[in-house]
């Protein structure tokens, strides 16, 4: 009888953190909406319009900050437009994210290089 009070409290306590757990999104899982403005950005990126698709890229990122894509395709953008020092920040926040990118790895060693910084590289 003595330990009901305190077992109701902890089973309350559980419950409330499993059903926090359970409503949050993972982190693969990236919003449509920014899904679909990083892919329009891609496509800007292609047709050699970089500071359109950092524009939209930027709002993606907005709508989600876990798109990881979104922010290799800023990488991407900063070194067509020269940006060096920008692209490794880029590369660097979505190594944040996901550590074993490899795309990121070798785009972060790639504009190392760029910048002059081999010995990091």
């Amino acid at each position: 009888m003595r330990l009901s009070p305190p077992a109701l409290a902890l089973s309350l306590a559980l419950l409330s953190v499993s059903s926090v757990s359970h409503s949050q999104r993972p982190d693969a899982d990236i919003a449509p909406q920014s899904a679909a403005l990083t892919a329009q950005a891609r496509a800007l990126l292609a047709a050699g319009k970089p500071g359109e698709a950092t524009d939209l890229l930027e709002t993606a990122l907005a709508v989600d900050p876990k798109n990881r894509p979104a922010f290799l395709a800023l990488a991407e953008a900063a070194e067509k437009q020269g940006l060096p020092g920008k692209a490794i920040r880029y590369y660097r926040e979505a190594l944040a994210r996901d550590p074993g990118n490899f795309a990121a790895i070798s785009g972060e060693g790639s504009a190392l290089v760029e910048k002059g910084a081999v010995e990091k590289a």
